[in-house]
Order: C-alpha cells, then structure tokens, then sequence
C-alpha cells in the first residue's frame, strides 16, 4: 500500500538534494531544538532537559549501524521517557518480520547515499504516511536517554522513536499511554481490550491464536492508587506495558501446563515466581523444547503460568490486523470500512445522550451486517472511535475529550434509502453502545443479528469541536 508523504516531505528528493549539495539533513518541521523535546515537564530550561545535546549517530559512535543482525526485542529498551506503551509495541513489532519491513526499511544505512536523513511507515488516522525525520538525536552525557538498543552501535529503534515523536508534536507527548495505540499506528489494525478479571474462559485459547495471526498483544498491571512503576516482591512492575510475544502448552510429566512468554521493555527486571528463567518447573521439561522455548535468555523475557499471569495483570490488548497487512493472507480474519467525520459547535456536536434534544444531530453513519460469523445469523463486529490529534490537544491548548458510539437498528421504513439521518423519534431503542472515555479511541466487539445499523459517534458534552474516524471491522 503505497504512503502518503508526512507534511509533504519526499525522502529520496530531500536525500538526493543533500548528497548533491553535500551536507546533511535538518528537518524544519522537528528540529534539534527544545520545542521538540516536550512544553512543560520536558520544556525548555527544565531539569529534564537541562544538559541535552543533539548529536548524530556517528557523534555517539564511530561506526553506527542502523540495524545489526536483524531486529530483535533487544534493541528496545526504554529509557527515562514514559513511553513504555510505545516501547512494549515497537519491541512486538519486531516479532512479525513483514510488518516490521513496511514501518522500518532496513536497507537505511550510515554508509551508502548517507545524507542524515531516514524515513518511516507509520499509519495515521485512516491512511499511511511516510515520515522522514534527521538523525539529530537527544544525548545526557554523550548518551541517549530515551529509547535505545543494548547494542550501542544500533540507533533504528532510537530513530522511529523520533518519527514517532514528530507525528505526536513532541517527545513528552508520548509519554503515558496504551500500547495498542502504537500497535495501531504500526500495522493498521484495530485492538480491543479485556479486562482480566473478567476474562472469559476460552481466553488462552483467543492469545495463542491471536499470536498466530500475527497480531500485537500488549498487557500492564494497574493500581488504584496510581502510582508509577513500582516493582512487587515477585519483580513484577506496576503501571507499567509488557508485550506478549508467545502462548504455548508445555507438556509436563501426564499433563499439559498453559504457558504465556511476557517481555519487559526495559530489556530487564523479570519475574521472579514459577516457571521463571531457571527455575524448578523447567526440570521435568525436555531438553529440545528448553530450547526452542528459549527459556533461560537474560534479556528481560520470561515465561509464567496463565493462570498466574491473569491473577497478576489487569488488562490485555490484542491489535486485530487488517486485510491489507503484509503478512500471510490466510492469517487474515476481517473486512473493514471506514468513516471521516467531525463534530462542529452548531451542527454537528450534539453531544451523548444525556442531551437529547441535539443528540441526534450527530454524524450518523450506515453500516449492513450480512456476515454470519458463526453460523448463528450473528455477525461478530468491532467498532472502533478514534479521536484525531488526542495526544497532541493539551500541547495546542485544546482537549481530548470523552467520547463514545451509540448502534441503532434502521427503521423498516428507511430500509435501503439512503442520505435519511435517524430523527429523535428514530432513537428510542438503543441496541448497545460502547464506553464513554476521554482516550484517543473506544474500541468494542458485538454479536449483532444480521441487519442494518446506524451508528452514531459522540462527545460526552455538546458543542465540543474535534475531527474523528470510525473503522467498522466484520469478522470472516
């Protein structure tokens, strides 16, 4: 799928100019200056930043590599940043060899046609957009404080961090988040969310086989009171993203022990109970499936039960991948649409529907489900909100606001007829709706009787201005 140019920034005319002028590339639109770094905790003249220099890889090092020997979970470790979400989702990028190719081209090198200039596949609200960013990167003491691989050499992951930046407004615009949003923005997909302690029973089965499709799987551990990034006795971190990069059954002796493989993004701190790197569970366990199973490797990866790992974690996301994803297509499981919309003071923001007299001015947008999922006349459908610029509101004096989607079923009388918006009379009998959040997306599933729908995006309050997209997927 061919990508749109980000800001209008050709990568190759913007390279080629700089090799036949012989200089290297300063991006304008994300200078190595303070307003890039961040506005208030990262702004200019504070601590955080205080001491930063912007240096080239070969600055850092005397013979950078863009990518040594492959992409691997190593070459993702967080640093000071609080962008663990984003870091959990590029270091699962790294698991699917193809989707990882369309966001990172690795033929970029320091060597050949080197001009100080890469460039990035990232997906942006509906469309893919190649960024180009300069190699200009933030160092303390001659080193890189955000995101970095355990090679030192190696600066890929350091570099689409910075993409990831420029597309955010700025590095302390990522900090805090979900990583099923970068999962998003990696691959297209649309993620949806469990909350383990409701977890159905069936739940292992729906990792293992979401794993096999390919798709980006993300978990954390929350606490009530909030605070960041604590370790328990068992050297589990709080309020903080790992990725799920494998679900296997492990026969043990005459039984089988369901087994899930978490990564912490830092490259360390492991969990420490049963089934953890060395210990005890592992002795009855063939030699050959140790090995394949990997499951010694100090490298911040480890195995639990899952029956221990729903006890500990509160919430799970898995990034559905789309049918045009570039993996195998018989991995693929959804068809999809998608609407553009805005909600505008006066016309189109009428808010939830605790505001009924202006609630069904709302966008409103048409959907047929005629897919049986099942075989029980039920089409399985997810339906995602996304609100455009989230991160990026606070920064612009704006909002992100709470919002939330609302599904009718179309009157007989309006069957077929299009260009019609459901009336206040139309809106009695709501058929679901998902949460209302203030979040970049609400994302839910549904098992909808096959018919047509309306479905109606909504701020919580009325008149409030944003531009949004709605993506509908419907499961094969």
């Amino acid at each position: 799928m061919s990508a749109s140019k980000y800001l209008n920034q050709d990568y190759e005319v913007l390279r080629d100019q700089c090799l036949k002028e012989g200089k290297l590339f300063c991006d304008p639109n994300f200078p190595a200056a303070p307003e890039s770094l961040g506005w208030n905790e990262f702004g200019p003249n504070s601590a955080k930043t205080k001491g930063v220099e912007w240096k080239r890889p070969g600055e850092i090092h005397p013979k950078p590599q863009f990518i040594i020997a492959g992409a691997t979970c190593a070459d993702v470790c967080q640093g000071s940043l609080g962008d663990c979400w984003l870091v959990a989702a590029i270091a699962a990028l790294t698991l699917d060899k193809d989707i990882l190719a369309r966001v990172v081209y690795p033929e970029q090198n320091f060597t050949d046609n080197y001009a100080g200039i890469f460039h990035f596949q990232l997906w942006q609200y509906g469309e893919w957009v190649d960024v180009v960013v300069d190699d200009k990167l933030p160092t303390k003491n001659g080193e890189l404080p955000f995101v970095k691989s355990t090679e030192q050499t190696e600066f890929w992951s350091a570099l689409l961090e910075k993409a990831y930046a420029k597309v955010n407004g700025c590095y302390e615009n990522l900090s805090g988040g979900f990583a099923s949003e970068a999962n998003e923005d990696f691959t297209g997909g649309i993620a949806e969310c469990y909350k383990l302690r409701e977890a159905p029973p069936n739940l292992f089965n729906i990792i293992e086989k979401a794993r096999r499709r390919g798709s980006l799987l993300s978990t954390h551990i929350s606490t009530s009171d909030g605070k960041k990034e604590e370790q328990t006795r068992e050297c589990l971190v709080q309020n903080h993203v790992y990725s799920i990069t494998a679900a296997q059954k492990v026969q043990v002796s005459k039984s089988e022990v369901e087994l899930v493989r978490l990564r912490n993004p830092w490259g360390h701190k492991e969990w420490n109970g049963a089934w953890s790197d060395g210990s005890r569970e592992w002795e009855p366990v063939s030699p050959e499936d140790k090995k394949k199973l990997n499951y010694s490797a100090d490298d911040g990866e480890f195995w639990m039960t899952y029956v221990d790992y729903i006890q500990r974690y509160s919430r799970l996301e898995i990034c559905n991948l789309t049918p045009d994803s570039p993996s195998d297509d018989s991995l693929r499981c959804w068809n999809y649409c998608q609407f553009e919309g805005s909600w505008k003071k006066g016309t189109s923001a009428g808010g939830s529907r605790k505001f009924p007299a202006t609630f069904s001015t709302n966008p409103q947008f048409r959907v047929e489900l005629d897919i049986d999922s099942n075989g029980d006349n039920k089409c399985s459908v997810l339906v995602a909100l996304m609100q455009i610029g989230a991160r990026q509101a606070t920064q612009k004096g704006g909002k992100n606001y709470s919002i939330a989607f609302y599904i009718y079923k179309v009157p007989d009388k309006y069957k077929g007829k299009q260009n019609i918006s459901l009336g206040p009379d139309d809106l009695q009998k709501l058929v679901d709706k998902s949460e209302c959040a203030q979040k970049r997306e609400v994302c839910q599933r549904f098992d909808l009787p096959l018919a047509e729908y309306v479905i109606i995006p909504a701020t919580y309050e009325a008149n409030q201005e944003a531009d949004f997209l709605l993506r509908v997927f419907f499961e094969k």
